[in-house]
């Protein structure tokens, strides 16, 4: 017998949209069927009518204790994993994919198991990068086809430190090929921070000497050039690296969306994610008394950056949204205007769903395929997470979500769970998930929270051969 039946919805799946029955049983999705056909001795019927039903959200790209380091020497904490997964889990989001640090003196699996440690206070289910840095050594490279086979097959790399402060966790090229070639052979993938290094930092310091060190001039210094250049250095790297895939994060400009569409046409394995803060706001709002809460690295950049993105979502140039997560409370993100020693990440976890319906389908057009895929099913193929996430069908975790297109609300910072302020209060909103499941139990409903601390779990993964060869 089905535990639970969910009827009368609009049913995103991988084969198109429909009014279908689904049939749960236990953690997973058991039956897709027309509607009615379903036994009726459910123990449960939800009743979806007017509503969406789509698969749990998936964040790939999210920072939980994230070290903030500032001028002045000292180094503040972001908020651990309990705190982001509450707010993602009211926000439609059941996975988070976090990052594992590797540190000179650490091996991979120390690294993995440290930060798994402290993601038993999560709410959603997660997955981590193995974040590599600097002059990565031989023997930790060496150390790269056993993560991967233990289900961590994705690796974080910078080609920047971003800040003068901090430094140490540029891979310059030699180790980035070395890394690529490891991670070719043997089932991986990178995700990749790329900005030009050289740029980067002679603008910090030319932004000194000119006093432009307001926030105001943070386009300056993480500048278009610098994203456009450095993107399609790593690519030109990639086609020197047989079964190279690379997914390229935080895209903000748009010559790094006209790059990844450009190495995509010519068939290489390259993806790109952006953040739904990318797509609703520019550098204008750096201008603002508390402009900062606005900043991430990269910098915002201009509205013909802003709108390219969002053709690259709908074109499929780029293939996820994320949000760079680093939540921190609003007397810490906005202690320094100065563009060295700007708080970066914000508070998006919970805000990324709705806005993507609001700003993509209500308002642009964005077909219920497309929006489930940039805001789940992809960042499910590509990190090695599909099909047991980021798709209602047979077999997958019943990781639900109905969603109500009816629902409008003035986004509200008190109202939300990460923190105590959003980038976007005071944003109107269509839409807004009602029920979130994770794996078959209410973890929302309402607004009201059900699930627990400590709920989530920890979700080994292994890419499919379709990444590598680019038909993701």
């Amino acid at each position: 017998m089905l535990d639970l039946v969910i009827r009368g919805g609009q049913v995103v799946t991988p084969d198109g949209v429909g009014s279908w029955d689904v049939g749960i049983e236990g953690e997973k999705i058991a039956a897709l069927a027309a509607p009615g056909s379903l036994p009726a001795d459910a123990a449960q019927v939800i009743d979806a009518t007017g509503q969406l039903v789509i698969p749990g959200g998936i964040d790939p790209h999210v920072h939980t204790a994230w070290p903030i380091p500032g001028l002045d020497g000292g180094v503040l904490s972001s908020a651990g994993p309990g705190q982001v997964s509450r707010a993602a889990i009211c926000g439609g989001t059941t996975t988070l994919a976090d990052f594992a640090v590797w540190e000179p003196g650490l091996s991979l699996a120390q690294a993995i198991a440290k930060k798994e440690e402290v993601w038993r206070e999560g709410y959603t289910d997660h997955a981590l990068h193995v974040m590599l840095q600097g002059a990565v050594p031989a023997d930790v490279i060496a150390q790269m086809p056993e993560a991967i086979s233990g289900g961590y097959p994705s690796f974080k790399i910078f080609t920047t430190d971003v800040r003068p402060v901090g430094k140490g966790r540029m891979v310059r090229l030699g180790h980035l090929w070395a890394v690529m070639q490891s991670a070719a052979r043997h089932g991986g993938i990178l995700a990749i921070h790329a900005e030009d290094d050289d740029l980067v930092m002679y603008m910090y310091e030319r932004a000194e000497v000119e006093g432009l060190t307001d926030i105001r001039h943070m386009p300056m210094v993480h500048s278009v050039m610098s994203e456009d250049i450095a993107f399609r250095r790593v690519m030109r790297l990639a086609r020197y690296v047989e079964g190279a895939a690379i997914y390229m994060v935080h895209v903000s400009a748009a010559p790094g969306v006209d790059a990844i569409a450009e190495a995509r046409a010519d068939g290489l394995a390259v993806y790109g994610e952006t953040l739904h803060h990318y797509a609703t706001f520019t550098a204008d709002a750096y201008m603002r008394p508390d402009g900062v809460i606005y900043h991430t690295y990269p910098s915002l950049k201009h509205e013909e950056d802003r709108q390219r993105i969002w053709r690259g979502l709908v074109d499929g140039s780029l293939s996820t949204v994320a949000t760079d997560e680093l939540c921190t409370p609003r007397a810490i993100k906005v202690r320094s205007r100065h563009v060295a020693d700007a708080t970066g990440g914000h508070v998006g976890v919970e805000t990324r769903v709705p806005i993507i319906y609001t700003e993509g389908v209500s308002k642009r057009g964005m077909s219920l395929e497309r929006f489930v895929a940039v805001t789940s099913t992809n960042a499910a193929k590509l990190l090695g997470l599909y099909p047991r996430k980021g798709a209602i069908a047979v077999g997958s975790d019943a990781d639900l979500v109905l969603f109500d297109p009816r629902v409008r609300r003035t986004l509200r910072s008190a109202d939300l769970h990460g923190s105590d302020y959003s980038a976007w209060d005071g944003w109107e909103i269509h839409g807004w998930p009602s029920l979130v499941m994770l794996r078959g139990r209410v973890a929302v409903e309402n607004g009201q929270l059900k699930a627990q601390a400590g709920d989530g779990r920890a979700i080994p993964r292994k890419l499919a051969v379709s990444i590598q060869n680019g038909t993701v």
